[in-house]
């Protein structure tokens, strides 16, 4: 990688500038000027020409018709624009970290570990669209705080302010499938009515055989390309809105840290199915009126699999050490949505029992005293 440093900067002020979703623009923390990420790519030079006309195609080609996904046009080579990048490994849990040169990256964001080693930036493509954050920091913080607020028995490792100022703003790395499903399903559903007569109650119950078949086009199913951040996770803070998505640019990176993918676009097509499958299982039984009862008998459901994209979606984390073991959150950049698992400090357990079992034993002998 080049010794020489290139940033984003001020135009008025040569200041740096940061990309902040709340106004879509890039702003200038010195002097306050604004500038649309259109202007700074042509003041730069740095037009995303080649990721335009990869959005453009991408739109306008049929699904794939060989039963395979189509990764042909995944991403590119990021050819000049890799040089303004840097990349960084945690020896701690191996992730592999990217950012523009003025992002400085001074912790791992998946497992917190403070030694972040610098490395050489190869080995992997040119994303094709990114999901800029719209979430400021100040925003995610405060949702943070919101969700902890009233959890007592929450360790303080987890509140401290201090903490909780280090969230860290990530792109993580998603595969995009585009494709089409031929659902046929077959339900047996019931319908029951009832009435009753001077002498007894009759239950009159129908039975149907209900068919359902068609197709269902479905585009953008999202399955995350990085082994560090849990799937369970990322699937709790869907959805996001994909009509929010602009071909990638370097000027949606400055004061960001981006995944660098390690699950490669066929080994998450298993998870691409699976969910293909099952939203047109979904749409299909949605059409089914309301009956009784309706239970799925038999399902024939083909998918004709189309392009691959390969996207960046923004996501705030904070991951906790406590009691060595990791705890990680995660909050949706666009939406706010969170997802995360909380511990219970146990000394603050027994220390509130305690305090319970104290009040009670007061209560009951005041109660007692009183009867006598």
């Amino acid at each position: 990688m080049p010794n020489q440093v290139t940033n984003y900067k001020c135009p008025s002020c040569t200041g740096p500038l940061h990309f902040v979703g709340e106004s879509g623009k890039l702003e200038c923390d010195y002097c306050g000027s604004t500038y649309t990420v259109e202007e700074i790519e042509k003041l730069y030079g740095e037009k995303a020409e080649q990721a335009a006309q990869a959005f453009e195609s991408a739109q306008a080609a049929p699904p794939s018709a060989s039963g395979e996904w189509d990764t042909s046009d995944i991403g590119s080579e990021w050819g000049a624009d890799g040089a303004k990048m840097r990349a960084y490994s945690c020896p701690s849990c191996s992730a592999e970290l990217i950012c523009d040169e003025t992002t400085a990256a001074t912790s791992c964001p998946y497992c917190g570990n403070p030694t972040i080693v610098p490395g050489q930036f190869k080995g992997v493509l040119k994303p094709d669209y990114v999901l800029p954050f719209k979430l400021k920091k100040e925003q995610a913080v405060e949702a943070l705080k919101k969700h902890y607020q009233g959890k007592r028995l929450l360790p303080n490792a987890f509140t401290n302010e201090n903490h909780i100022q280090e969230i860290k703003g990530v792109y993580v790395p998603f595969w995009l499938y585009d494709g089409e499903a031929d659902a046929d399903i077959s339900y047996e559903a019931t319908e029951v009515s009832s009435y009753s007569t001077s002498r007894e109650r009759i239950t009159k119950t129908k039975h149907f055989n209900v068919r359902r078949a068609g197709t269902v086009p479905f585009e953008k199913i999202p399955a995350d390309a990085s082994s560090k951040m849990p799937d369970n996770y990322m699937d709790a803070i869907e959805p996001y809105d994909y009509g929010e998505l602009k071909p990638f640019s370097l000027a949606y990176l400055p004061g960001f840290l981006a995944d660098k993918y390690d699950v490669s676009a066929e080994e998450c097509a298993a998870r691409a199915d699976l969910r293909a499958a099952n939203t047109a299982a979904d749409i299909m039984r949605s059409t089914v009126g309301s009956y009784s009862s309706c239970v799925e008998r038999s399902r024939s459901i083909h998918l004709r699999r189309g392009k691959v994209h390969y996207a960046l979606m923004p996501v705030w984390t904070l991951s906790t050490q406590w009691r060595g073991q990791n705890f990680l959150f995660t909050i949706n950049g666009q939406t706010g949505k969170l997802a995360g698992e909380l511990p219970v400090d146990k000394g603050k357990y027994w220390r509130w029992f305690a305090g319970v079992a104290v009040g009670v034993t007061a209560v009951a002998a005041v109660l007692i005293k009183f009867l006598l």
